[in-house]
């Protein structure tokens, strides 16, 4: 390959040899020693190529590239099979682009369809899983009671229990209150103000009671539960009680769950007291109502079975808050943000699964007949 210099105005330059993979070293090595060249133009002429493959292809592209920043740059002499090869090389090719298929929005739909059902599938079967190795633990724990730690389930009765009271109370007393505010003011309508007494006694004493306790504490200490149990996750804690032979379920999930269970039928009753105080209340000032004869009513409105309707559903509703918020705790990794969505899963599907068990319960006794 030869470089011949031309007029001032124009540099001519003339490759020869064969621009091939072999010689590649020595054509780079001529291409990168043309220096600085202060010319308007460039001629490349290629007539005396005696063979091109793709690497000189590339190496014709960078001397184009390298002498175009000092000037015009004209290449003759090739043939049109290098043309063509030098045209791939540089992409002038026009791209066809394929276009995908739209599916049709019917399909889409299935698709989505099917991907949230294998979801909730795996997620059902991977919640009942650790839901068998709770029972387990607690067949064991009930079966040999010196695997309980007790330090542990004390505390987590002052911390679900004992300190409930307050929030519990006041939304309960509430409550009670405005059930009798609207109710009174619908059945005054049919002169049967009296009334207002059986719908706040049956109705707190069944549903309204352990409902609104079981969500406060769901959204209280369900989270509480997940909140605990992630962190020790995202700080390995839980992988360090594993490593010195200590089974998670054992030491956070059973203190958490025998907790809540024991300390929700207490919160319901608390609840159920409160309600009916807030209600009594609230007919001896709008109704005039005196607080004697309001308890004396209800005790011919209500039953023990209302009573008792309510509180069969508390320890129910207390695992599926142990369990869910302790599950969600279990299954934090990676980040905070883990952290804060497995708490907010917490709190939805307690409630959610709360609300449902109640809905069966209340299928079940009506059928039942009580």
């Amino acid at each position: 390959m030869s470089f011949i210099e031309g007029d001032e105005e124009t540099y001519r330059l003339e490759a020869r040899g064969n621009w091939a993979i072999e010689n590649a070293k020595e054509i780079f090595s001529a291409i990168s020693n043309l220096g600085t060249l202060s010319r308007k133009a460039f001629i490349i002429n290629f007539s005396g190529l005696e063979g091109l493959d793709t690497t000189g292809a590339v190496l014709v592209r960078r001397l184009t590239k390298n002498l175009g920043v000092y000037g015009l740059v004209m290449r003759e002499g090739l043939t049109p099979s290098q043309e063509n090869l030098l045209a791939l090389v540089e992409n002038k090719f026009k791209r066809v682009t394929a276009v995908e298929d739209e599916e049709a929005w019917y399909f889409k739909m299935l698709a989505d369809v099917g991907v949230a059902t294998e979801t909730v599938v795996s997620g059902v079967g991977r919640i009942l899983s650790f839901v068998g190795q709770v029972l387990g633990a607690s067949l064991r724990a009930i079966v040999n009671p010196s695997r309980i730690r007790w330090t542990a389930l004390v505390k987590q009765m002052e911390l679900v229990g004992l300190t409930s009271l307050g929030i519990v109370g006041l939304i309960s007393f509430l409550i009670g209150g405005v059930i009798v505010n609207q109710g009174a003011l619908q059945l005054a309508k049919f002169g049967a103000d009296i009334l207002v007494i059986d719908m706040l006694g049956i109705g707190h004493l069944r549903e309204l009671g352990i409902l609104l306790t079981a969500i406060i504490v769901a959204g209280r200490s369900g989270s509480s539960f997940t909140a605990q149990i992630g962190s020790m996750k995202l700080n390995e804690e839980i992988d360090a009680m594993v490593t010195m032979g200590m089974n998670p379920i054992d030491v956070l999930v059973l203190p958490r769950l025998f907790a809540l269970v024991l300390c929700l039928p207490l919160l319901a009753f608390y609840s159920d007291i409160v309600g009916l105080a807030g209600g009594a209340l609230m007919a001896w000032v709008q109704l005039d109502i005196a607080p004697t004869t309001f308890v004396s009513y209800l005790q011919t409105a209500i039953s023990f079975d209302h009573y008792m309707v309510g509180i069969t559903k508390a320890p129910f509703f207390a695992a599926v808050i142990a369990i869910s918020g302790c599950y969600q705790g279990l299954n934090v990794h990676g980040s905070a943000d883990s952290l804060g969505l497995c708490t907010t899963k917490s709190v939805v599907q307690s409630i959610f699964l709360v609300i449902v068990l109640d809905a069966f319960f209340a299928i079940f006794f009506t059928a039942l007949d009580i």
